[in-house]
């Protein structure tokens, strides 16, 4: 479930046509309107009541984002995440949003970037994509009212209206083919996607949204993600940068004919040396890789390549009770906690501990698989910091093997159940 969006952010703006230009009343409603700070549609339904122009607004793509407090449920945001991250390039224009930074709350991309191919009629959509369970696109539409004829009118649905696949001879297979569906190509079918974000700073209890209609962007911004995801196994917590960047787009004209031109785009980027993440030719993996093979380990027992080990390690046998050089006997649970470094064998400590706890066995696995997703969450094997919080958990728990094994069988019994 999506949090509850709390205010847009615009990546554009809307001007006046050519025939609302030519009249005084909609230019005097169109600048007094943006004075007030008044949304597009409110000044574009000012004018079309006033004048009978039925468009006269038509959107313009800019280099900044527009923030206006009447697309927010609390105002004083917009002027708060200007007056945060705005800036004044002396255009005369004053405080302007063209960089800032934005945080998602979701690992999967979809759900910060929703998409859909959407047909829009009078009375609302028409035909509209969705993804299935198998990754395809789908071609979607409501189904059709059922009467009630003891009420004589039609039925009520509880939860919204019913949404089937779409049965006709364009797409027999309900199948979404934007190369076959005729109103994609008469132009009546359009991506509509939206980005979903917090504002670092910014308080109030729900998301931002920005809408797109570019697939240009959607495909860079899934490029971004998908990348992060890979460098750091996450998005969320990872801090983005949105701006804008003019390119140069291919669009195939009327005639069919390729034509190139400028066109502004949204951009993400992140603060992230990947160069650092994937040097890994000279020194051993990082302990990212590493908390990956202890799970790895945890889910099968499956053995490490051995391209994956140093040259010097070798096997770690289960430390046995021994004397010091003082005469003091040292029991394997007395020997400290070790100070890990990012380079460490996650994995042989991982075996090591589980062999002394006595939960080396096909049921221990399970249990403790159970048992770090309990504690930890999930994608917790995707978290450094938690790989070795539970490498923490298993050598304390040296001190007394027999009551964590029961700790993690009630664990794993409650989850089961």
């Amino acid at each position: 479930m999506r949090p509850p969006i709390i205010g847009k952010i615009r990546p554009g703006i809307k001007v006046l046509t050519k025939a609302a230009r030519d009249k005084p009343e909609a230019v005097k409603i169109h600048d007094a309107g943006l004075a007030r700070g008044d949304s597009f549609e409110r000044i574009e339904g000012d004018i079309a009541r006033a004048t009978g122009i039925k468009t006269p607004l038509v959107p313009k793509n800019v280099p900044w984002f527009t923030c206006r407090a009447s697309d927010f449920a609390n105002p004083a945001l917009a002027e708060d995440i200007v007056q945060r991250y705005g800036e004044d390039r002396n255009d005369g224009n004053g405080l302007r949003l063209w960089r800032f930074p934005v945080v998602f709350a979701f690992d999967d991309w979809l759900s910060n970037m929703p998409n859909q191919l959407v047909a829009w009629t009078k009375s609302g959509r028409q035909y509209f994509s969705e993804y299935g369970s198998d990754g395809r696109r789908y071609c979607k539409m409501y189904a059709p009212a059922v009467r009630d004829e003891r009420a004589n009118r039609a039925k009520r649905n509880w939860g919204g209206r019913t949404v089937i696949l779409r049965q006709d001879n364009d797409m027999r297979d309900g199948l979404c083919d934007p190369q076959e569906c005729p109103q994609y190509q008469g132009g009546h079918c359009n991506l509509s996607a939206s980005f979903f974000f917090a504002i670092p700073h910014v308080s109030g209890l729900g998301l931002i949204e920005m809408p797109t209609t570019s697939i240009y962007v959607l495909q860079k911004a899934h490029a971004a993600m998908q990348t992060v995801a890979m460098a750091r196994g996450r998005l969320v917590g990872v801090k983005f940068w949105m701006s804008k960047q003019e390119l140069e787009i291919s669009r195939i004209d009327d005639t069919g004919k390729p034509v190139r031109q400028m066109q502004w785009l949204i951009t993400l980027d992140a603060e992230i040396d990947i160069a650092a993440l994937l040097d890994g030719s000279d020194r051993r993996p990082p302990a990212l890789e590493m908390a990956e093979q202890t799970v790895s380990m945890l889910e099968g027992g499956r053995e490490v390549p051995l391209e994956h080990r140093s040259a010097d390690e070798g096997i770690i046998e289960a430390p046995q009770t021994g004397t010091s050089e003082s005469g003091v006997v040292q029991s394997a649970s007395s020997i400290p906690p070790s100070d890990t470094a990012g380079t460490e064998d996650l994995e042989s400590e991982y075996l090591d501990l589980v062999k002394r706890l006595g939960l080396n066995s096909e049921d221990g696995a399970r249990q403790l698989r159970a048992y770090a997703a309990a504690t930890f969450g999930r994608g917790w094997s995707k978290r450094e910091q938690d790989v070795r919080g539970f490498l923490a958990q298993l050598r304390t728990a040296l001190t007394n093997p027999a009551a964590f094994r029961e700790q993690v069988a009630g664990i794993a019994a409650d989850v089961a159940t």
